[in-house]
């Protein structure tokens, strides 16, 4: 692990957190036909991403000294992340949250760690599933559903 790279990831990320706060102030506090307004997932958002920032930060101070030891960048697994995430915002209106979002967690975790194909499907289809019946349904959230196709 690189210390200073984690800690400048971790400023970079603390920075961005807290932007997403502020300017999720911004955002209108209510939206038509919904008891959840638009500001809270950004501001949630923020501020999870500011928290884990500020534990990378303090663990950044307690790795060992490991010398001369450097790892491989690993640009391949991270043009398919990227390419995953582009792809993601780019269809996330026209398929809907839960199908985009089950593809792109599968596809994120395989790229991350090989195998158990079905583990890393039921991991994604229980998480896309759960968010979307949780902001959805039960806080009358809007999020894009399904396809119209699909419906």
């Amino acid at each position: 692990m690189s210390k200073t790279f984690d800690r400048i990831a971790a400023i970079a990320f603390l920075a961005v957190g807290f932007l997403f706060m502020v300017e999720s102030l911004r955002i209108s506090k209510s939206a038509y036909g919904s008891a959840v307004g638009p500001n809270v997932f950004p501001f949630l958002l923020g501020l999870i991403l500011a928290l884990l920032s500020i534990k990378l930060l303090f663990e950044t101070t307690r790795y060992a000294h490991s010398g001369s030891q450097k790892q491989p960048l690993q640009y391949k697994k991270f043009f398919i992340i990227l390419l995953a995430a582009i792809l993601y915002a780019a269809l996330l209106e026209t398929i809907g949250y839960v199908i985009t979002t089950f593809a792109f967690l599968v596809v994120g975790f395989q790229t991350m760690e090989k195998g158990a194909l079905w583990k890393s499907a039921l991991l994604a289809a229980c998480f896309s599933l759960g968010v979307y019946v949780l902001y959805a349904k039960l806080l009358q959230g809007t999020l894009p559903s399904w396809p119209i196709w699909l419906q």
